[in-house]
C-alpha cells in the first residue's frame, strides 16, 4: 500500500501538483504532497496519510503571500509535548 500511495503523490507532482488541477499554489513549505510523502515513508501508509490530511484541512487561505515554514516532526517526537516551547522565562 505505501508504494502505491508513494507512486500516486509522485504522478500527482510530476503532472503539475496543485497550480494544475486545483489553480492554486501551496501555503506551506515543504507542500501538502511532499509533507505527505515523507510522512508517509516515515509513519507508514496509515498515519501518514492521516498527518498529510490533517494539514491539507488546516490550509483555509488560497495562495497566501508568505509560506507557512512545517516541517514534517521528526518520529521520535511526533505527537510529544514540547515543554521548551511551553514556557517562556
Amino acid at each position: 500500500m505505501q508504494r502505491l500511495l508513494l507512486w500516486l503523490i509522485r504522478r500527482y507532482r510530476k503532472s503539475g501538483g496543485g497550480m494544475r488541477w486545483f489553480g492554486i499554489d501551496c501555503n506551506y513549505q515543504p507542500s501538502c504532497s511532499a509533507y505527505t510523502y515523507t510522512a508517509i515513508k516515515r509513519f507508514g501508509s496509515r498515519k501518514g496519510v492521516a498527518m498529510g490530511w490533517q494539514r491539507i484541512k488546516r490550509c483555509s487561505r488560497h495562495d497566501s503571500f508568505c509560506k507557512c515554514l512545517e516541517p514534517v516532526p521528526v518520529a521520535e517526537h511526533y505527537g510529544a509535548c514540547d515543554d521548551a516551547k511551553s514556557t517562556t522565562g
